[in-house]
């Protein structure tokens, strides 16, 4: 099963993402805290890896960061219980959801979709992938990332507003995930604007790391 998930940017369907999970994110960006999980898609073209440029979209003047836990799911996986949801967690990655905050921003006045801002090419780096068994308590991995050996984000993911349990279980009362998903569970403070020429390098403390040139 794990060398099948290595490859889950192949065999998954979809890149599930949960927006404001850390407080201190939601306050940065003026933010209310939801009551409940915030959830948003972001499709299979966003996918990058490295040796692979992050590419700025047409347009763009605001591209931020955001360094999160993804969490690759093993199974189909339909109505779990939070009891029950760890044992459909078959590995991890670091990644960054890359935001065009601006187009963000503009879609938000306009009460219009986020898919451009979110799901843009190469929109999603991505890690190598870590076995399950490398992460004994996923709620205890340090997330960081760096902009030009400049640190920006750093935060231990119980700082999660909505644990992983918690997220697999709600998600699949209403989609079915498929073995290969990826769920993005949040990102801390420390989002800030991305250059043309920015090296981007991000991870889990002593487990993955990942560099990234922006295009």
């Amino acid at each position: 099963m794990a060398s099948n998930l290595a490859n889950f940017r192949k065999i998954g369907t979809k890149i599930v993402c949960v927006g404001r999970n850390y407080a201190d994110h939601a306050k940065e960006l003026g933010n209310a805290v939801p009551s409940k999980p915030m959830i948003f898609l972001k499709s299979m073209n966003s996918y990058v890896t490295e040796g692979e440029a992050i590419v700025i979209p047409p347009g763009c003047q605001e591209l931020h960061q955001e360094v999160e836990l993804g969490v690759v799911i093993s199974q189909l996986a339909k109505n779990i219980k939070k009891e029950d949801a760890m044992k459909y967690v078959g590995g991890y990655v670091a990644a960054l959801d890359m935001t065009a905050r601006d187009f963000q921003n503009e879609a938000k006045k306009a009460g219009a979709p986020w898919f451009l801002a979110k799901s843009f090419d190469t929109s999603c780096p991505v890690s190598s992938f870590v076995e399950v068994s490398k992460i004994p308590d996923p709620h205890k991995v340090e997330l960081y990332c760096l902009i030009n050996e400049q640190e920006k984000q750093r935060s231990v993911t119980d700082k999660m507003i909505f644990d992983i349990p918690t997220l697999i279980s709600y998600v699949s009362q209403f989609a079915t995930l498929q073995p290969g998903d990826v769920l993005l569970t949040g990102t801390p403070a420390g989002v800030c604007k991305c250059a043309s020429g920015d090296k981007i390098r991000f991870g889990l403390k002593d487990i993955v790391e990942a560099t990234f040139r922006v295009q």
